[in-house]
């Protein structure tokens, strides 16, 4: 026990709520960590998916302003008259106390910049292909950074509970019992003490 901790009822009291407190941090934080967990693990399947997903629509992509530089020569100039894109909105949404970013593009109409003059197909669909996977990177933008920032919560979380685990709800529960032990010495010691005190008053 302690030295500090003085064998008392008001300690006691003070000890078995300190440890209700810590029981209780530990199963809340244990149900915080299990809800982040199977959050995180519907996230990583989507990861991965949209990877393989993006990666594809980039190789098609590649593929068809290949083509295009084929049919047309070296298209530099036409980058020149797509517009730059800055409809991206950034929201969260709270996971257990986690803020979750929720990238979101702005649903425009896929307009064409260019004209028709030194251009065709091929150029359309690299075009088509390249919008397709800037919206594809957004999203995997925000479920990868979900994945860090939830990961970062989880250990966070797990370093809480295994010291409510591994060192609070010890340490109160051994205070406990060490302070019970000792009161309930002390009132057996009282106990003697008054029967003797009471046989040699009725001797």
């Amino acid at each position: 026990m302690n030295n500090d901790t003085f064998a008392t009822k008001g300690n006691l009291i003070k000890a078995k709520k300190t440890l209700a407190l810590c029981t209780m941090g530990f199963d809340l934080l244990d149900r915080k960590r299990n809800v982040l967990i199977r959050e995180i693990l519907l996230l990583i399947d989507n990861a991965k998916a949209l990877n393989g997903v993006v990666e594809e629509t980039f190789l098609s992509a590649h593929e068809a302003l290949e083509n295009a530089n084929i049919t047309l020569g070296v298209i530099g100039s036409l980058a020149e008259s797509v517009d730059i894109d800055d409809g991206l909105n950034v929201t969260y949404r709270n996971v257990m106390g986690v803020e979750i970013p929720q990238l979101e593009l702005a649903q425009k109409p896929l307009e064409v910049n260019y004209g028709m003059y030194n251009t065709n197909s091929q150029l359309d669909i690299a075009y088509i292909k390249f919008a397709q996977a800037k919206r594809l990177c957004a999203l995997l933008a925000e479920t990868e950074t979900a994945v860090f920032r939830l990961s970062n919560a989880i250990k966070r979380v797990q370093r809480t509970a295994n010291s409510l685990k591994n060192v609070m709800i010890p340490k109160y529960r051994e205070l406990v019992v060490q302070i019970t032990d000792t009161l309930e010495e002390r009132e057996r010691e009282e106990f003697s003490q008054l029967k003797v005190i009471k046989s040699k008053k009725s001797g």
